[in-house]
């Protein structure tokens, strides 16, 4: 394996020249992650629905890093409304990190810009071969 892999999904592109995630070693983190559409490539209102496309995208770059949500570490996410943000993100966080005394450490921030869309990172561990 060459010492660092951009990771690059289907449905998922930054407008800068930078890729969705990076692989060096055991390590994964993504550049931020933005709940469009992976299909029309629009953004959608809702926020809960940003999340679910949030969620996917993170399963995405996992398989194509060749990581499970296991191997997930850390979480961050950048609300309009953090309080309001948490119970969505609550939702699908559940369905991803089912063992609650097994999962990632989060953090919920505001975004602060005036921005209406959900966004996050991730930071993951691949601790096999």
């Amino acid at each position: 394996m060459a010492r660092r892999r951009s990771i690059h999904i289907a449905g998922f592109k930054h407008g800068n020249p930078i890729p969705a995630a990076t692989r060096l070693g055991p390590l994964v983190l993504s550049s931020v992650i933005v709940g469009r559409d992976p299909v029309s490539g629009k953004m959608p209102d809702s926020v809960a629905e940003q999340c679910v496309h949030i969620f996917s995208h993170v399963r995405a770059m996992l398989a194509e890093a060749g990581a499970t949500p296991a191997d997930v570490v850390k979480m961050d996410f950048w609300a309009p409304d953090p309080t309001e943000a948490r119970a969505i993100i609550n939702e699908e966080w559940v369905k991803m990190f089912p063992d609650l005394d097994s999962c990632p450490s989060r953090h919920t921030h505001a975004t602060g810009d005036g921005r209406q869309s959900l966004q996050a990172t991730f930071i993951a561990f691949i601790d096999r071969d």
